[in-house]
Parts: structure tokens; C-alpha cells; sequence
């Protein structure tokens, strides 16, 4: 049976032109977007020219690719001559869009087209123009549904007589796509268009010129406020790590002290000299503001901590270290093990006579850092859940695991009464530091 080949009519050829049209638009704007350098112009309006000069080139070269394909493969759907040098100016300025302009519009001039390029320009400058007395935020804001306010945008502008930007960013594409088409009657040839044979696709014609233009802010737009939503994010991160830091310093000095007075008038040398050491390790949190450190750093700030604990346990308190060396050079945050060490001491051995063994291992793998803080105390018969914890310390190394890595990082506490705790936490790999953005 022969096969019966279907040719499209004329609507229907250019309504699949034009709806190609604007998936190839919408494509190049999401791509363009994706690049962090593009993406960072769109951030702010005042931008230096060299900005404006990447984002001209930026969107020309694809632009001028488009044309070209027109010419050579007579593929309609990538031709954007008329929205290209217009979106151009409409977001980086009059010289932006007739830079973008001279890209689309050298390679039709170089096919004969005369028209092309002197047009292509105008459009950019049409474009930096209405940019240059139009409020920043009515561009953004003009997105593919402006037909659902636009009638009452429209009656606004005409009872109150006064200028309604919405209407006015409608009404220049559309005027300029009615000159191209008036030209393009006048001289053919020496301008491509879309050319409608009825009123209906003239219609369609016009409102996808509009489209081409409304759908690249509209996606450019929530690129930007994506982007600023990130970094209110790591602003918030940032203040709540520096929160939970502030709660901890106290909290470490608070015992510390409680230590130190309760041996003043019994031990004063042994008093004096835990003030020494004390005044060692604020001068290094003082010194320190960075949120990560190595888990050497952190090492030897436990160091420092339990130099001061010796002294008030003497040689009955013994510490043991199994750490694996490939850990050391990975990034944890800071002040996390010195609450599980205070910890330990604290509620592993306040009921005991004498101290006892603290053990801190360290075990790394390929993804993860396992690290847990070992004591031979009393230990529990259900350990409650950090959360549930009274004091401060665990309380605030579960938080600032889960709120830098997410709820499946969190720390687990483990016991057997009479034998003692186990403290683990498993933090991911991170081998250079991560500042977090203030």
C-alpha cells in the first residue's frame, strides 16, 4: 500500500515555525543562564562595559549563528534578528543591543539583505532606550503573561493619562514588528520576515515576537532570584553558625570557671595555673573565626582543653588517641569535639572516684570522616537523643551537624551502663576549607 505523504498549509507551516521559534529561545536562555559569569551581570543594572560587552557577545554569537542558519539551511526558526538586539538593549543598554544587533545583522547584509543591519541596530537601540527611562523592576516583572493584566494596564494608562509601562514595553516590540513587516512589503528582499497571508498570522506573527522577548526575562528573572534566594541562605547559615559558636564559647567558659573557683581557695597554684592555660585557649578561639578547621587544628585545641582537665584529675585521667592519619588534613567544624570530650569527663566520671580513660579515634574512608569519643564511665541505660539532652554542648554539636550537612548527619550517642559512652560523628570528606559567605 502506498505510503500518503501530507504536506502542511501555510498556517500550519508557520505556526510549527514559530513554536520552534520560541523553544529555541527558551533553550538559549537557560543555557546562557547556566554560566556563572552570565549570570552574575544579571544580578545587578549597574554594570561596567566590560560586563555589558561579555553579555553582548555572549548572547550575539548564538544570535548570529541563527542567522546564518537561516541563511544556509533556510531554517526560519532560528532567525531572532528583530527580539535578539531588542532583549539586548532592553536589559544591558542602548550600545549592548546594537552590538547584538551588528552580530545579526552583518551576515544578512553580507546575503544581500540592505535593510538587515541598519534595522538589527535600531532595535537595540530602541531597546537600551526604553531601558534608560523605564524602572528596572517593570522589565523584570514583564514576563509571557502580560496579556492577563494587560487590559487593565491599558484602561489605568488611558483614565488616568498617564504613561503605563507595561503597555509601553507591549506596544514597542509590536511597532517594531509591523515595520519589519511594512518593510519588507516595500523592499523585498532586502529584509527577512515572517511573512503572514492573513490577519490571523499576523496575529500569531506578532505575538510570538513578543514571546521571544518575555521568555528570556521571564527565565533570566528566576535565575536572579534564585541566585539572590542562595545567598539569603548561606546568609542565614551563616548567622546561625555564628549563633551556635557564640553559644558554645560561653558554655565552655562558664564550666571552665566553675572549675577554676572551686579550686582557689584549696589548690591555688593548681588554680593559677588553669588560668594560664585558660587565657592560652581564648586567645586562640579569639584569634580563630573560621567555621571549619582540620581535625589536627581541632586536635590540638582538645589538647589545650584537657591540659586543664590533668590538672584538676592528675593521673588518674588517661587519654588515648587512634587516629587515622589520613584524617588529619580534613576539614571538620571547629569546636566540635571539645563538648563531647567536656562531655565525657563530665558525665562518664562525676560519679566516680578518681578520673578515668577517654579515647578519641578517627577513621577515614573514601566519603566520610568517623570519629568517636570513648569513656570507661558509669555510661546509661537509654541514651537519650541529643536533642533531648539538658545541657548545652550536645545539644549544639547535633545542631551544627545537622544544619551544615543536612539531617541524615547528625551525632549518635551509645552506652552500656558500667561501661561507659561512645559519642560518633560522620562528617562527609572536605580536604581545603569552606568559608561560609558573610
Amino acid at each position: 500500500m502506498p505510503v500518503e505523504f501530507r504536506f502542511l498549509s501555510t498556517f500550519q507551516f508557520l505556526l510549527s515555525t514559530l513554536l520552534v521559534k520560541l523553544a529555541v529561545v527558551a533553550i538559549l536562555a537557560t543555557m546562557l543562564a547556566r554560566f556563572e559569569q552570565f549570570r552574575r551581570i544579571l544580578l545587578t543594572e549597574q554594570r561596567a562595559w566590560r560586563e555589558r560587552l561579555v553579555f553582548a557577545i555572549a548572547l550575539g554569537i548564538p544570535l548570529s549563528g541563527g542567522v546564518l542558519a537561516r541563511l544556509l539551511l533556510n531554517y526560519n526558526a532560528s532567525d531572532f534578528s528583530l527580539a535578539g538586539p531588542f532583549l539586548a538593549g532592553l536589559i544591558a543598554g542602548p550600545y549592548a543591543g546594537a552590538i547584538v544587533g551588528g552580530f545579526v545583522g552583518v551576515p544578512a547584509l553580507a546575503a544581500g539583505e540592505l535593510i538587515a543591519l541598519p534595522f538589527a541596530v535600531g532595535c537595540g537601540f530602541c531597546g537600551g532606550g526604553l531601558r534608560e527611562i523605564c524602572p528596572k523592576e517593570s522589565i523584570w516583572r514583564f514576563s509571557p503573561l502580560f496579556f492577563t493584566d494587560l487590559h487593565r494596564h491599558a484602561w489605568q494608562m488611558v483614565s488616568k493619562l498617564k504613561p503605563d509601562w507595561l503597555v509601553i514595553l507591549v506596544a514597542t516590540p509590536v511597532a517594531l514588528e509591523l515595520l519589519r513587516i511594512g518593510l519588507g512589503f516595500r523592499y523585498t528582499g532586502h529584509i527577512f520576515y515572517m511573512q503572514p497571508q492573513s490577519t490571523e498570522l499576523g496575529f500569531v506573527v506578532i505575538l510570538s515576537t513578543l514571546l521571544t522577548v518575555t521568555i528570556p526575562i521571564k527565565i533570566w528573572n528566576t535565575a536572579r532570584i534564585e541566585h539572590r534566594l542562595q545567598e539569603q541562605e548561606k546568609l542565614l547559615l551563616s548567622t546561625r553558625l555564628e549563633s551556635l559558636a557564640n553559644q558554645i564559647n560561653p558554655h565552655f567558659l562558664f564550666n571552665t570557671l566553675t572549675s577554676i573557683s572551686s579550686l582557689i581557695h584549696s589548690q591555688p597554684e593548681t588554680a593559677r595555673t588553669l588560668i594560664v592555660k585558660l587565657s592560652g585557649i581564648l586567645r586562640r578561639v579569639l584569634r580563630n573565626q573560621e567555621h571549619f578547621v582540620t581535625l589536627r587544628e581541632e586536635l590540638s585545641a582538645v589538647d589545650e582543653y584537657l591540659d586543664i582537665e590533668k590538672v584538676r584529675f592528675g593521673p588518674t585521667l588517661i587519654i588515648e588517641k587512634e587516629i587515622d592519619p589520613r584524617s588529619l588534613d580534613l576539614m571538620i567544624p571547629s569546636l566540635l569535639l571539645q563538648p563531647l570530650v567536656e562531655n565525657a569527663i563530665k558525665h562518664g566520671f562525676s560519679h566516680r572516684v578518681g578520673g578515668g580513660t577517654i579515647k578519641i579515634q578517627s577513621r577515614s574512608t573514601a566519603k566520610h570522616v568517623l570519629i568517636n569519643i570513648l569513656d570507661n564511665g558509669t555510661g546509661m541505660n537509654e541514651p537519650p537523643s541529643p536533642t533531648q539532652m539538658g545541657g548545652i554542648g550536645l545539644r549544639n554539636v547535633d545542631e551544627r551537624l545537622r544544619v551544615i550537612y543536612g539531617e541524615n548527619y547528625h551525632l549518635r550517642l551509645e552506652s552500656t551502663p558500667g561501661s561507659g559512652t561512645c559519642a560518633t560523628i560522620k562528617v562527609p570528606v572536605i580536604k581545603f576549607p569552606q568559608k561560609v559567605t558573610t
